[in-house]
């Protein structure tokens, strides 16, 4: 039971940064604009428990813990922190938070959600409608 060695917080944790980029918290600090630097999105921006991390959450997508896949479990915390729960079980009514970068239309990423793939369509909806985008347009290549 007692590996409490990855359990600690703050700056000297060196195992941070990495678990953050896995996580996908890599959004740029306040004061930078809450945007999605690929798909130019607003998004709602929260801090991490990872010292000097950012997420961007999907606004206004608030959906049961139970029908996420583990690992794409955001909540805020007490504190309004962005918290991802990882493979914690959550409780049930629990509702999560979806992160930005599983359903922007701009990043090919996997899809262990189906809805995920809906979500991603709307916000290319969304983006090509923000920006006056012809029909038709392709997405340019992330890489």
């Amino acid at each position: 039971m007692g590996d409490t060695e990855n359990s600690a917080t703050g700056p000297d944790h060196p195992d941070d940064d990495p678990q953050a980029l896995r996580e996908g918290a890599t959004a740029p600090a306040p004061p930078a604009p809450s945007h999605c630097p690929d798909c130019g999105l607003a998004q709602d921006r929260y801090a991490t428990h990872y010292e000097g991390h950012w997420v961007l959450l999907e606004p206004r997508a608030l959906v049961p813990a139970h029908t996420l896949p583990p690992r794409r479990r955001w909540i805020i915390t007490t504190d309004g922190a962005a918290m991802n729960l990882w493979d914690a079980e959550p409780i049930p009514g629990t509702q999560c938070r979806i992160a930005h970068r599983m359903v922007c239309p701009y990043l090919q990423l996997e899809d262990p959600w189906p809805w995920a793939t809906v979500l991603r369509q709307e916000n290319e909806r969304r983006a090509q409608r923000l920006f006056n985008l012809p029909d038709g347009w392709d997405l340019p290549n992330a890489g």
